[in-house]
Formats: C-alpha cells, sequence, structure tokens
C-alpha cells in the first residue's frame, strides 16, 4: 500500500510556478521594451531568430509528449532504458533553446497587449516558465502524488505549444519563412 501523500507538494509547486508567472509578467509589463534585438545568433533578425528556435521548441515539445506517452505505457510498446534520461535531455534542451526567445521577448518587447493573440501569447508565455518550476518540483520530489508530474508535464507541452502556434505559427502562417529557408 502506498503511503498517503501530502497536498503540500503540489500547492508549493503551483504556488511557486504561479509566482514565477507572475514575476515575470509584471516585469514584462512595467519595463520599458528597447525594441531592439539583444543577439540573433547569426540569423539576418531578431524575429527570424524567435521564429525559427520557436520551432526546435515546439518540436523538442513534441518529443517530450511522445517520450512521455511512452514512458507511462500509453504507446503500446515498452520504453527501452535509455529514454527517460533522453526525455530529461530533451526537455532540458526545449528549455535551454526557449531562453533567448523568451528574453528577447520580456527585454526587447515587452508584455503586450495590442490584440488577443499577443496578448494570449504574453500570458502563456510567463506560464510556460511557471510550469516548468511546477515541473521541476513535481520530479524532484519523493513525496508527490502520483498525478502531480503528469499534470504539470502537461501544463508545460500545452504550454509551449500555445507560445509556439501564438508566435512562430502566427508568423509561418501570416508571413511566410523568415529570411528564407535556413539551407
Amino acid at each position: 500500500m502506498e503511503a498517503t501523500k501530502s497536498p503540500a507538494v503540489p500547492l508549493t509547486a503551483f504556488a511557486a510556478g504561479a509566482a514565477v508567472s507572475v514575476v515575470l509578467g509584471v516585469y514584462g509589463r512595467v519595463h520599458d521594451p528597447t525594441f531592439e534585438p539583444i543577439t540573433t545568433f547569426g540569423l539576418g533578425s531578431m524575429i527570424e531568430m524567435k521564429v525559427w528556435f520557436a520551432i526546435a521548441v515546439g518540436v523538442l515539445a513534441l518529443g517530450q509528449l511522445v517520450g512521455a506517452l511512452w514512458m507511462y505505457g500509453k504507446l503500446g510498446i515498452t520504453a527501452p532504458s535509455w529514454l527517460s534520461t533522453g526525455h530529461r535531455l530533451s526537455g532540458a534542451l526545449a528549455v535551454l533553446v526557449s531562453l533567448p526567445v523568451a528574453y528577447h521577448c520580456l527585454w526587447s518587447l515587452g508584455f503586450q497587449t495590442t490584440d488577443t493573440r499577443v496578448l494570449l501569447h504574453s500570458l502563456v508565455g510567463c506560464i510556460v516558465y511557471g510550469a516548468f518550476v511546477a515541473k521541476v518540483i513535481a520530479v524532484r520530489s519523493h513525496s508527490a502524488p502520483g498525478w502531480l508530474l503528469p499534470v504539470a508535464g502537461g501544463l508545460l507541452f500545452t504550454a509551449f505549444i500555445v507560445v509556439v502556434l501564438t508566435s512562430a505559427g502566427w508568423y509561418l502562417t501570416t508571413v511566410g519563412l523568415p529570411g528564407g529557408s535556413p539551407y
């Protein structure tokens, strides 16, 4: 019989995540945006860098979903022994690749509310990092209830996908490929 799990862990995870999200949102709103790129990583412009990096994050997030489903036995095939390590590494890479994009959003552009898409992108962009904090707490806790990790992971996945769709997805369907082909 499994020991009773404390509700303190999910409460702490979601409270810490909410605090991170609010702090990012408030900073983005009160900070005077520079409207200048910090770096483009050799790409033609800030928007080009943000679109390509966001696409990479979206692909990594989809990989996270497949990996999680596979580890939880939802794909009907046995997960290989390396999958949990691969899942952690690709998740860390997704967050790492998202950081320059988020930094440019907050520092260069600020928290914007010009239309519904931009408002949703600003809100959910802040939620991504709060969800990341909640997931890290869920992963590291030995006394978390079993539902916490899939819920926190699902929230993080959903937030990443919404942010990618309201940025790179919108750009690709409205403007097209940034700077043409990257090849």
